[in-house]
Formats: C-alpha cells, sequence, structure tokens
C-alpha cells in the first residue's frame, strides 16, 4: 500500500479569543488549554494528490493529560478539500469524522477507511482541541495511506409477507393453519422475486389461534418452525418468524431468524410486553436486543410494543444493526387517543417508523398482521415498499452503501453516532427515573 505525502501543515482555530495554545514537540503537535470555556483549536494536515473514488486509511494517535471528557474534547475529521485556517463550518464539501478508539492509559488513537469523493483531490486532516479549560494533547502526524478498494456491496432485497387485509383464513383451527398460510406466502415471494430477507408478522405461528400463549406455545426444535426453516433452506433466503416460543418452563413472544441453511440464526424475545394484558399474561419478557451478524448485514429485531419505547430501537441502533425487523400489530400511539375501538392513523404510524429509522440509521422493515402499513423505510426517513392492505406481500432493495450525507457534507450515520455525549445520558439508565410521571407526585 502506498502512503499519501503530506503537503502542509498549519494551526487553526475560528477564533483568536478561542485559540489553544500550540507547540511542537519532537515529531508531535501539541495543543494545550488556553484557560477559558470558549477554547477551540488545534492542528491541521493537508495531504495533496489524492486519487478520486479510491479508499485511504487515516490514522494517527493522541496522548492527553487533564482532560474531564476525551470523547468531548479531542475530535479528529477528514475533509476532502483544503480548509482554511479560520474556518470552522464545513460549507458543502464532503466530510467524514476518523472514529476514536482508546489505546490505553492517556492515549487515544483515530483511525478509518474511507472511500475519497470522485472529484476529490486534497485532504485536511484536522485535529481538534475544545471544550476544557484544563489540559493539553500531543497528536502525532497523521498517515494517509492507499488502502485496498472495497468491491460495490450488492443491495439486499427485503420482502414484508403479511397476505393482504381480508386474506387470512377464518377461523383458524390449528397451527398447521398458519404454517399453510404463511408459508404458501413466503414460497410465492420467493418464487417470484427472490428476496434475501422475509419478514413476517407478530406472533405468525399462532395468530387467531385461541387459547393462551402458555398453551400455544412450541420451542425452536418444533416441526412448526422447521417448516419454515425448509422453505429458508430450499430458497436459500432468510426468515423473520414471528412466534410465541417455549423455553423449559418459560414462554416468550419472539422473532426467530431462520438462516439460508434452514437453522436459527438468531433470536429475539420482546422486551416490552404490551400493557393490558399480554404483560400479565404468564409470558416472560426478553432481557437484551442481540443484533445477528449476516452477509447481508447486521440484523436486529424490536416486536410491537417495544416500538412505543425509544430505548427499542435506540440499543438496536447502538449494536450497529443495518436492519431492523419489526414484527407488529400495531403502535397505539397511531391510533384513537381516547377510549374505544381503535382507529388507525396512517400519518402517525409513518411518523413513528420512519423516526425510528433516521434516530438510528438503519433500515425498518416492518410487518403487520393485517397487512395494512407494512413497509420497508430507509435510513433517510424515505418509504422504499408500502403495503395498502391489497398486496400479499411488499418488497424493495436496500443499499447499504447509500451514501446519504447532509447539506453540510456530513455522512449521516457520522453525525447520528459521534456527535453523542454519552456521560450526560445517567437518566437513560436510571431505574428511579419516571419522567413526565413526576409531575403527579408534586
Amino acid at each position: 500500500m502506498n502512503q499519501v505525502q503530506l503537503a502542509t501543515v498549519e494551526n487553526w482555530t475560528p477564533h483568536p479569543q478561542a485559540s489553544p495554545h500550540f507547540a511542537r514537540e519532537g515529531q508531535g503537535y501539541v495543543t494545550e488549554a488556553n484557560g477559558t470555556r470558549s477554547c477551540c483549536g488545534g492542528w491541521q494536515f493537508v495531504f495533496s494528490g489524492l486519487e478520486p473514488g479510491r479508499w485511504y486509511e487515516i490514522s494517527l494517535e493522541a496522548t492527553f493529560a487533564d482532560l474531564a471528557c476525551v470523547r468531548d474534547a479531542l475530535l479528529c475529521t477528514a475533509h476532502w478539500d483544503r480548509m482554511e485556517a479560520g474556518q470552522a463550518r464545513t460549507g458543502f464539501r464532503p466530510w467524514d469524522w476518523i472514529l476514536p478508539e482508546s489505546a490505553g492509559e492517556g492515549r487515544v488513537r483515530f483511525a478509518r477507511i474511507v472511500q475519497a469523493p470522485e472529484d476529490a483531490s486534497d485532504l485536511t486532516v484536522r485535529c481538534t482541541f475544545r471544550w476544557s479549560t484544563t489540559g493539553l494533547a500531543l497528536w502525532s502526524e497523521p498517515k494517509v495511506t492507499l488502502a485496498e478498494d472495497r468491491p460495490a456491496s450488492k443491495p439486499v432485497r427485503v420482502a414484508v409477507v403479511t397476505g393482504h387485509a381480508n386474506a387470512r383464513p377464518r377461523p383458524v383451527e390449528s397451527l398447521q393453519t398458519n404454517i399453510d398460510f404463511y408459508g404458501n406466502l413466503c414460497r410465492q415471494a420467493c418464487e417470484e422475486v427472490s428476496p434475501d430477507l422475509i419478514a413476517l408478522p407478530e406472533i405468525a405461528l399462532q395468530w387467531g389461534l385461541p387459547g393462551s400463549s402458555l398453551d400455544l406455545a412450541v420451542p425452536l426444535t418444533s416441526p412448526e418452525v422447521q417448516a419454515f426453516g425448509s422453505i429458508a433452506r430450499a430458497f436459500h433466503t432468510r426468515i423473520v418468524l414471528g412466534m410465541y416460543e417455549r423455553d423449559g418452563d418459560a414462554v416468550f413472544n419472539s422473532a426467530v431468524l431462520l438462516g439460508p441453511d434452514g437453522k436459527v440464526e438468531g433470536t429475539y424475545h420482546k422486551v416490552h410486553l404490551a400493557v393490558g394484558g399480554e404483560a400479565e399474561s404468564g409470558l416472560m419478557p426478553g432481557d437484551g436486543f442481540p443484533v445477528v451478524d449476516t452477509e447481508l448485514g447486521r440484523i436486529g429485531f424490536n416486536i410491537c410494543m417495544d416500538s412505543s419505547d425509544a430505548e427499542s430501537s435506540r440499543m438496536v441502533g447502538l449494536m450497529g444493526a443495518d436492519f431492523l425487523v419489526l414484527p407488529i400489530m400495531g403502535d397505539h400511539r397511531a391510533d384513537r387517543w381516547r377510549p374505544g375501538p381503535p382507529t388507525f392513523g396512517e400519518s402517525r404510524w409513518q411518523a413513528i417508523m420512519r423516526t425510528h429509522a433516521m434516530d438510528n440509521q438503519l433500515c425498518m422493515v416492518v410487518a403487520r398482521n393485517t397487512a395494512v402499513a407494512s413497509c420497508v423505510i430507509d435510513r433517510k426517513g424515505d418509504i422504499l415498499a408500502w403495503n395498502e392492505g391489497d398486496r400479499d406481500y411488499v418488497w424493495c432493495d436496500v443499499s447499504l452503501a447509500d451514501g446519504y450525507r447532509t447539506w453540510n457534507g456530513g455522512c449521516f450515520a457520522d453525525v447520528n453516532w459521534m456527535q453523542r455525549r454519552p456521560h450526560l445520558y445517567g437518566a437513560f439508565t436510571d431505574e428511579a427515573n419516571q419522567g413526565s410521571l413526576r409531575r403527579a407526585t408534586r
């Protein structure tokens, strides 16, 4: 691999009053707090002669001392242009975060492999010291190395299989009724559009059957589950099956990922059981948000009531998911806001699902039992597929290498995750916190 040559080095600051103290120390570059809370600035390294469209590895290290919050204070970004020394705003040119990782006591390493835009010839690596009245950082000179080009990723074809709104057999006489219904629809979708990933609705295996979930549940090794594993194997696809799962003395509302070999690749247990019945039914709630690594991308799950707790989709996003599969009967926020039979609100539903996708920078795959409003939404919040209730399934192709950037050149995902300040989010996991319900006790 070839290392790109450094053209110029200079210090930068958005304003003279904000300027940190600068110094050279051996092969390193020092930024030190100036004692004010407005301190902001650092060093920038300009590299020239890049090849547009090629991939580059950018790496450097910083040693630091006396910083209250390292993630806040030390920032490293790659700007695909020559930045002016007094320029804080990025303008409209593409730029990327260089990702930090602890390298031991008092050290942090920044590294990332990124692709140069098609019209790029210069790169400014900017090392910033900010938001600290004390402390200093000693930066190494960045290395910019031509990396092996990455092949273009193949779009993932996703199908949401529900049957149209009036398609389900009534009455549902047995588990086999649902196996036949959803199994035939899965085969049809596979034969017609060859999806890589199929999502089925909540408890698709037992939906409509009378009786308690404790009586209807079956284990993952049961013939009923294997019926869908056989379809996945026959068509070399993945199927997310909603079901009541028996696990010894416990029963869960589960989403089960069946792989192209027909075997279980992952299982999610619904964490937030629906109030007003399910939470008091004897079902056991889940205790985590697993994400499954596959060649299609990373797949995570929520189920129905999980949707109304922002932490559910956030946790899946924090686990690095590309897809969040959501088997769901309905979201109470998208229905009547007073006692009485529910009345579905399409605009609210879309707002909820689009927000999940954008806030967590993942693709929402939503399978609703009644078919209506089943959808696929990309991380920009665009609806790629939508079922009005008149189709047995909807499908679309999802690109994970979408290149989405905000108006100021930043990558959507970069901004979403790297602007976070986790040390301020203690209330997020405070078990005593009841949010706005505190008002009721005053």
